[in-house]
């Protein structure tokens, strides 16, 4: 082991032992470094808001730092662009948020919500609440944060209406679109030059992914920044290429 892996493991030992004394749970910690990684996450996803140490956030900024860095940053050229858009070097993305926006409090679960949150910090969440004040985001409305430990300056978590069965309905189909609507009026409000948009409402929302897509579009049309369309399953990849004729 280097002296840089041994120092990133004691510093993501320090982390871990932190947040299981935060909140109030026991596990052993593993002796590897991937091992480590998943467990720091997830007491993170389980975290509920309550003062941090500076130790801790050096110690956590260190790490996602360092993820930050093996993942990569990317500057999207086009309107399209498929990966994890946790990697975007863009002035705001977007998350698709549940109305509570606080992130996703189901550990590790494969969501972009948490990928967001655990790629943030702790801060983001903290930030939320404060906003929020245990109050909810409203279907089709936004707030805006700082990106913290993100590439992207600002995340604007907006919630989509969610489809239970079969088609949507006319009022769903403007709940869609008014989340576009309100992120791109809050991200002029805070002076942003370019956006990254996720899949709102598609995956478990359940909404249909080409009419999502199109709707999208539309509600994007003549917008005063640029905009980027983020994709991650193939299926939406299809349809935006289509749309967009890229």
């Amino acid at each position: 082991m280097t002296e840089h892996e041994k120092t990133r493991e004691e510093n993501l030992d320090f982390c871990i032992r932190y947040l299981l004394e935060q909140n109030r749970a026991q596990a052993e910690i593993p002796g590897n470094l991937a091992e480590k990684r998943r467990l720091l996450q997830a007491l993170m996803n389980i975290w509920k808001p309550q003062p941090l140490s500076e130790e801790f956030l050096q110690a956590q900024d260190a790490e996602l730092a360092t993820q930050r860095k093996e993942k990569g940053c990317v500057r999207p050229s086009c309107r399209l662009w498929q990966g994890d858009i946790t990697r975007l070097k863009v002035d705001a993305i977007v998350n698709a948020a549940n109305k509570l926006g606080l992130g996703c409090w189901h550990p590790l679960h494969a969501c972009i919500d948490n990928a967001i949150h655990s790629a943030a910090g702790l801060q983001l969440r903290l930030e939320c609440n404060r906003i929020l004040q245990g109050g909810e985001i409203a279907t089709g409305g936004a707030i805006i944060t700082p990106g913290y430990n993100l590439p992207a300056k600002y995340v604007l978590h907006t919630v989509g209406p969610i489809v239970l069965a079969g088609e949507p309905t006319r009022g769903q189909e403007e709940q869609l679109a008014a989340c576009y609507r309100s992120c791109l009026y809050q991200a002029k409000e805070q002076g942003c030059r370019s956006i990254a948009f996720c899949c709102i409402s598609t995956g478990e929302y359940h909404f249909p992914h080409r009419r999502a897509a199109e709707i999208a579009i539309e509600a994007c049309k003549g917008a005063r920044l640029r905009v980027i369309f983020n994709v991650f399953k193939e299926i939406d990849y299809e349809i935006y290429r289509e749309l967009l004729g890229e």
